[in-house]
């Protein structure tokens, strides 16, 4: 039996946890780190997962043009991976796009099956110029990426 998992908008006091979550994955060289600094800068555009008042999971948006944004530093805390918390943040993230009038949502994945489950598609990088311009030239793996674009576009 899953326990009951709420998403909901990160606040300052989950800093520190997201801090945590996110460094877990970047020391694996999965996703890219977040200082304590950005996190708090970027707090609004973070929800978070819950279990029992533990953050379990946190996912965030970012606006890269006029109707496109990207699902970023999506992940699940060790032992509450396959509950479908992965899903529920996303469906979350998906909500706040939608209210948004942003249509277009992707992301960079290694994990693509995951993404394909909740309705998006492989696409080329190269569709996203946005993206590219704002981060992939600052990137160590910018002449070697190995991450997937995935694209949802929403009916709104």
């Amino acid at each position: 039996m899953y326990a009951v998992v709420t998403c909901r908008a990160a606040v300052p006091e989950d800093v520190e946890a997201l801090y945590q979550l996110i460094a877990g994955y970047a020391e694996r060289g999965i996703m890219l780190p977040r200082s304590r600094e950005a996190l708090h800068r970027q707090l609004e555009h973070f929800v978070v997962a819950e279990i029992d008042g533990e953050l379990v999971g946190c996912g965030s948006l970012c606006k890269l043009g006029e109707e496109l944004v990207e699902i970023r530093s999506l992940g699940i805390s060790e032992g509450h991976k396959g509950q479908g918390i992965g899903s529920k943040l996303v469906d979350t993230l998906i909500e706040h796009a939608a209210k948004r009038k942003l249509r277009k949502v992707m992301a960079l994945t290694y994990e693509v099956s995951f993404f394909k489950k909740n309705g998006f598609e492989v696409v080329e990088t190269s569709i996203f110029p946005e993206k590219v311009w704002a981060d992939c030239r600052h990137c160590p793996k910018q002449d070697r990426c190995d991450e997937i674009a995935v694209l949802k576009v929403l009916d709104i």
